[in-house]
Parts: C-alpha cells; sequence; structure tokens
C-alpha cells in the first residue's frame, strides 16, 4: 500500500486532491495536513511514499516544509 500525505492549505483543492487520488487506486492511503506546520509534523512522525505539498501557505511554506528534511 502506497502512502501519500497532501499539504494544502485551501480545504477544497486538497479535498479534491484526497478525491482524486483516494479514487485512482485502493492501494493508496491518503492522508492530509491543513498548513505546513502540520504537514512537517506528520511528515516527521510517518513514512511517505509521496508528499504533495503547496508552495505558498501561512505559517510555513512549502520549501520551508522541506528544509527540515534535507539530509
Amino acid at each position: 500500500m502506497s502512502k501519500i500525505l497532501v499539504i494544502e492549505d485551501e480545504a477544497a483543492i486538497r479535498r479534491v486532491l484526497v478525491k482524486i487520488l483516494s479514487e485512482e487506486s485502493d492501494s493508496y492511503m491518503v492522508e492530509e495536513a491543513e498548513d505546513g506546520l502540520k504537514g512537517l509534523e506528520t511528515i516527521k512522525n510517518n513514512d511517505y511514499d509521496l508528499v504533495l505539498c503547496d508552495i505558498k501557505m501561512p505559517k510555513m511554506d512549502g520549501v520551508e516544509v522541506r528544509k527540515p528534511l534535507e539530509k
């Protein structure tokens, strides 16, 4: 099963992305976060095969989410 995280501050867009991905395959487990801070916390506590992240978000943008994860 592939784990996917969608980080998007706009609820309508987040809802559509989650719906499309969930309907694409029964093997996708799709989770969501409504901002960069929650997204980063979720990433640190789970393993994901794919993270879709908005760039322009309040609190913490998509580029800032990526920085602590760089190795």
